[in-house]
Order: C-alpha cells, then structure tokens, then sequence
C-alpha cells in the first residue's frame, strides 16, 4: 500500500484557508488532523471537531512527551497538530490535510520533508484587511497586530512547494486539488 500524501496549508491569518480547505474536503477524500490549542473557542467552535481546546499545562505537556508533529506558540496561544494521528493516516495510505501556520508547517518540511506545503495568499492586503474585519472574531488591536504580521509572514511563501492567490476560494481549492492529484 502506497503512503498518503501529507498536504500543508497555511498563510497569513485571513488568507482564507479555512474556507479553501472546506471546499477541497467536499471535493476529495482527505484526513483532516484537528490541532491542538490553547485559545478560547471563538462563537461557535466546538472542542474536538474545530480543535482540542487545552490548558497551556496539558499543551506543555504533549510538549514535553513529543506528542505533536508540529507546535508553534501564536499571538501568545500554542497550537500543535497530533503526530500520532497523522503517522497513522498516512501509513494507512490515506492522504492528510494539516491547515497550520508558518512555523509549525517549516517544522512539518524540516520532520517529514514529503509533505507537500501550499502557501495561501490574499489577493492584496487591502482585501486582507477587510476579510480580518469581517469576521468580527477579533479585537482591533488583534487586526492590527495581525495586519502587521501579514506582510512578514508573506516572506516565507518561497520556503514553500507552491504559493495560491486566494481571490476566489472554489478557483484556489481546485488548483490545489490539481496539484494533489497530480502528485498521485
């Protein structure tokens, strides 16, 4: 049985990965590892299907235990994504989907250099910006910092396999779905 095919998304918050990887799951068959975080659930979140929600001691803790394939502290919350879930996916031939920022995916590329990472990009940073505000999830001192960060975060698309221009999310989930199916 062939090994699946370990697929990294991410970008800078508001690029629309989560809406891009929604529309590729109703399309092909992909394992989706739900992360590890330390935030509150934002309105509507549920513990166990958006993320495991942990206290910052039981996030240590897997830490320390080398239970994450990857783990990044972000905006002062650590996220991480389940190694054992993943390993287990991928030797079943089933192909995984990890939906991560920068460096927990530069993490995944440096730990298991097959993945294939795909860098989301919005199509300007004014349009970044009104996606941030409209999700009205954050703060304006969290947009701020966000918006800031964005331009930065941007400089590490070429460490990236591929780079996406989200202008409209069904047009950038089929290129990616073109480009897994071309690495089967």
């Amino acid at each position: 049985m062939n090994k699946g095919l370990l697929l990294v998304i991410s970008g800078p918050s508001g690029a629309g990965k989560g809406t891009i990887c929604n529309i590729m799951r109703e399309q092909i068959e992909l394992g989706y590892s739900i992360s590890v975080t330390t935030r509150a659930p934002r309105t509507g979140e549920v513990n166990g299907v958006n993320y495991f929600f942990k206290t910052v001691d039981e996030a240590k803790a897997m830490i320390a235990n080398d239970e994450f394939l990857e783990y990044a502290e972000v905006f002062g919350n650590y996220y991480g994504t389940p190694r054992k879930f993943v390993m287990d996916q991928l030797a079943a031939g089933k192909d995984v989907l990890l939906e991560i920022d920068i460096q927990g995916a530069l993490q995944v590329k440096e730990r298991y250099p097959e993945a294939v990472l795909i860098f989301i990009i919005p199509p300007s940073m004014e349009e970044l910006e009104r996606r941030l505000r409209g999700r009205a999830t954050d703060s304006e001192g969290v947009i701020l910092k966000r918006l800031a960060g964005a331009a930065h975060e941007m400089s590490f698309a070429p460490q990236y396999n591929y780079t996406i221009v989200n202008d409209v999310a069904e047009r950038a989930a089929n290129e990616i779905i073109t480009i897994v199916k071309g690495k089967k």
